[in-house]
């Protein structure tokens, strides 16, 4: 367990130039990306710093939105050349999945991005959805961090599975989805899946279940939290990074990952995603006050209270 002290938080992972169209609507050529969507919940907590590059398409007007957050954009390279990373994806009916129409991958299919010196004493580290190998490069650039958490995704697993399985040995947690953590482990019930990767290494692994919620397994027992209820649905593109922005900025600030600190994560990163999923892009978690976030976690913990 980690000692109670806040500690700073460094995210690395894509940042994208995206067009997203769902049956509220289209949005073309938006700020996105995983690390993106990260910073955005995690820097109401403790600041951020963002690790990534994009090319020299990358508007300045994204640049300034990131820079309205607490995010330290000293990690940021601008890559001469090099065009930024691009998805374009859609929604239809529940909108429980999208589909990718087109991905360029551009300056993500070139050499991973750079820590700065200044980043290297970094405590807390979220790995976003990249390649295993670029993961472990980045934390290779590190001195001592205390938590490590990684995400993955269903290519890497299929085609990078002992790379996959050297960073599991290596972090502190994961963050996966539902149908990422049966297919590593081949195992269907969610709750056989979460002890199987625990196997693999990790302290604690949280199963990310969409519209169904969230489900943490650890050593000491597990938990498990609904999704928080909403009327507006228009973009659930960045959900899943917001929950894990909202999860790891808690942790941060909280300087300590003991059962009852990560049920209490699992909140906040709920939370995070039920904002994000309101209106396309970052455009409502843009406005999004710490206000308006602490009153929806006391809104929903008061939900999940039987007494």
């Amino acid at each position: 367990m980690l000692e109670a002290a806040a500690m700073s938080l460094l995210v690395t992972g894509s940042i994208a130039i995206d067009t997203v169209t769902s049956p509220y609507g289209r949005a073309e050529n938006v700020l996105g990306g995983s690390a993106v969507y990260f910073s955005f919940a995690a820097s109401p907590y403790v600041p951020v710093r963002l690790v990534g590059v994009v090319g020299e398409d990358f508007p300045e007007s994204f640049r300034r939105a990131l820079a309205t957050r607490d995010i330290d954009l000293r990690g940021l390279e601008v890559r001469k050349g090099s065009k930024t990373f691009r998805w374009s994806g859609r929604f239809e009916g529940a909108m429980n999945e999208a589909e990718t129409v087109e991905v360029d991958l551009n300056v993500l299919a070139e050499r991973g991005p750079k820590v700065p010196e200044v980043f290297a004493d970094s405590q807390t580290v979220f790995l976003a959805n990249t390649h295993p190998t670029l993961q472990r490069d980045l934390l290779s650039q590190l001195r001592s961090p205390k938590l490590i958490v990684c995400d993955t995704m269903n290519l890497w697993i299929t085609t990078e599975r002992e790379s996959l399985l050297e960073t599991l040995r290596v972090v502190t947690g994961v963050i996966v989805n539902d149908g990422e953590a049966r297919q590593l482990t081949g195992r269907i019930n969610l709750m056989e899946a979460g002890e199987s990767i625990l196997a693999m290494g990790p302290k604690f692994v949280i199963i990310k279940k969409g519209e169904h919620g969230a489900l943490l397994l650890t050593p000491d027992g597990p938990a498990a939290v609904p999704a928080f209820p909403t009327k507006t649905v228009r973009d659930p593109t960045g959900a899943g990074d917001s929950f894990a922005g909202g999860c790891l900025g808690y942790l941060s600030a909280q300087g300590r990952t003991d059962f009852d600190t990560l049920r209490h994560a699992l909140v906040r990163g709920t939370v995070a995603a039920s904002f994000v999923i309101e209106d396309f892009s970052l455009r409502r978690v843009e406005k999004l006050t710490r206000a308006e976030i602490d009153l929806r976690v006391k809104q929903f913990v008061r939900m999940l209270r039987f007494e």
